[in-house]
């Protein structure tokens, strides 16, 4: 199956087929529109080079429609991060091989004057006169298999730059099928409403929110960007059903004022990634939806489902052929041994890398980076850079990036086991931990936290205090109190720039003596 299959099975479709704001678009509407831009770019794009088109804008029909022509006619098109700034964002387009940028006019002045590729202004008169001299277009006669590329999408940079991940034709419409039929979309004759607010120029949109609205003819409604405020007011007036998420939307909504009509609304169900548990339970209890939450990542290549009864504090069980290996010997770790606390109690044996011992899996590679390709495929097995140990149920708990480790006193630590007890406190909406030198030698514990409600230092030291299963190595030496966390496009936390921070000034964190556990 190919997206360019899926959009023409919709080519004759009458059914909403996009909205946004106060317009709306059929299905047949969006593949002749689709259409239109592909014909439109295949006469600027020079055939002898590779026919790559970079979108640098928010989530508006312009995309979606570029998108769907780039899918009908062979191009492929560059996600381009609008987080990105000059130098970077113009390194991200020149070894993408970019011919051509298109972009809005706010997000213009976001690239480097001298680009050495056309930029165009798609609200400007460049592309209106393009549109217009290919407006009667006809579909178009083109080739398209499923190992053919469709999109270069970059990885979220949390630990390094960004890689361009090569996302083919398969990689889209594989999992819109799947998700549709796993969640019933647009079935029995009712047309599915599909909200997406996440950025399409990540793999979590465009994966788990306009592909399965594709496959099953769903309608695609696209908010511009993620608004917390925003969230439910769209839900209502498109008639949401269905929606997706990446990190921390979930907490966001939550934040806002309650109400008590909040569960009168369409929505059924939210499908994401990296929601905590406190949030995904709080959300559909107040939303009056199911939340159902996977570990992923942009490569997709390797998965675990959340399933029913579930240890708390667990990513769930993974697929066939996904483990947990030693980097060093590339076997599997040995199982998780808690002690009568909870207390993980063999962490340097337990952490391991979660890896697909099968091969590749969905990952297609990086466009244009061997060396960070050949790191990801060691030994034929695709290796994630997420740490995680096992109990000896097979369920499979997430420990941190391969940078989350910490060395203190002597002992590794693993950051995200010390986020899930801070998250225990209601008084805690996000936890960063994160490491910083030692006076001497190794890491002392960091964590900046975003708060809901106040929190005093005695109340957070007799918090941790009551907490059997954390280590006493793993009391945070710093807490600071933060507004904002550092983070990428997909709101998660860029640790790297926490720890660059490096110790906490004096004044600006709660600070625990060497020894004790009081904070001043």
């Amino acid at each position: 199956m190919t997206v360019r299959a899926q959009l023409l099975a919709r080519r004759d479709d009458p059914r909403p087929g996009l909205l946004f704001e106060d317009r709306a678009w059929s299905w047949a509407e969006v593949v002749r529109e689709s259409a239109i831009r592909s014909a439109a770019l295949a006469s600027v794009l020079d055939p002898a080079r590779p026919p790559h088109v970079g979108v640098l804008m928010d989530n508006v029909p312009e995309f979606v429609l570029v998108l769907g022509g780039a899918a009908l006619g062979g191009q492929v098109v560059v996600g381009l991060n609008s987080t990105r700034r000059g130098a970077a964002l113009a390194g991200d387009i020149e070894r993408t091989d970019v011919q051509l940028v298109l972009t809005e006019p706010h997000l213009r002045d976001l690239l480097p004057a001298d680009l050495p590729v056309e930029v165009v202004d798609v609200e400007g008169p460049r592309w209106t006169s393009l549109l217009a001299d290919h407006r009667d277009a006809p579909l178009p006669e083109q080739d398209v298999s499923t190992d053919d590329l469709l999109m270069l999408i970059f990885t979220s940079g949390t630990s390094g730059d960004p890689k361009a991940v090569r996302v083919t034709h398969q990689k889209v419409a594989g999992p819109g099928v799947l998700l549709g039929e796993r969640f019933g979309l647009s079935a029995g004759g009712d047309q599915d409403v599909a909200y997406i607010s996440m950025p399409l120029f990540h793999s979590n949109a465009v994966m788990a929110g306009w592909a399965p609205a594709l496959a099953t003819g769903s309608t695609v409604a696209l908010a511009r960007r993620f608004s917390a405020s925003g969230f439910l007011p769209d839900v209502r007036r498109h008639g949401a059903t269905y929606a997706n998420y990446v990190g921390k939307p979930l907490t966001y909504v939550l934040a806002t004022p309650a109400r008590p009509d909040d569960a009168d609304n369409p929505l059924r169900l939210m499908f994401g990634n990296e929601a905590n548990e406190g949030d995904i339970a709080a959300f559909a209890e107040r939303f009056g939806c199911e939340v159902v939450d996977s570990y992923s990542s942009t490569e997709n290549a390797v998965i675990v489902q959340r399933r029913p009864g579930m240890p708390a504090g667990s990513l769930g069980i993974p697929l066939d052929g996904i483990k947990v290996l030693s980097p060093e010997t590339h076997a599997e770790t040995p199982d998780a041994v808690f002690d009568e606390a909870g207390r993980l109690t063999n962490a340097e044996e337990a952490i391991g890398e979660l890896v697909n011992t099968t091969g590749a899996g969905a990952f297609a590679g990086y466009y244009n980076d061997d060396a960070a390709e050949a790191d990801r495929m060691r030994s034929g097995m695709y290796w994630s850079g997420d740490l995680a140990y096992r109990d000896s149920e097979g369920w499979v708990y997430f420990a941190g990036r391969t940078g989350d480790w910490l060395r203190v006193d002597g002992e590794n630590l693993a950051a995200a086991p010390i986020e899930r007890v801070f998250l225990r406190h209601p008084a805690v909406g996000e936890a960063a931990v994160y490491a910083v030198p030692d006076e001497k030698v190794g890491d002392q514990v960091a964590a900046a936290l975003l708060l809901r409600a106040p929190m005093s230092a005695t109340e957070l030291e007799e918090f941790l205090a009551a907490q059997a299963d954390l280590s006493p190595k793993a009391w945070p030496r710093y807490v600071r109190i933060v507004d904002k966390l550092p983070r990428t496009a997909t709101n998660k936390v860029l640790k790297r720039a926490l720890s660059a921070e490096g110790v906490p000034a004096p004044g600006t964190a709660w600070v625990r003596e060497a020894r004790g556990t009081s904070y001043a």
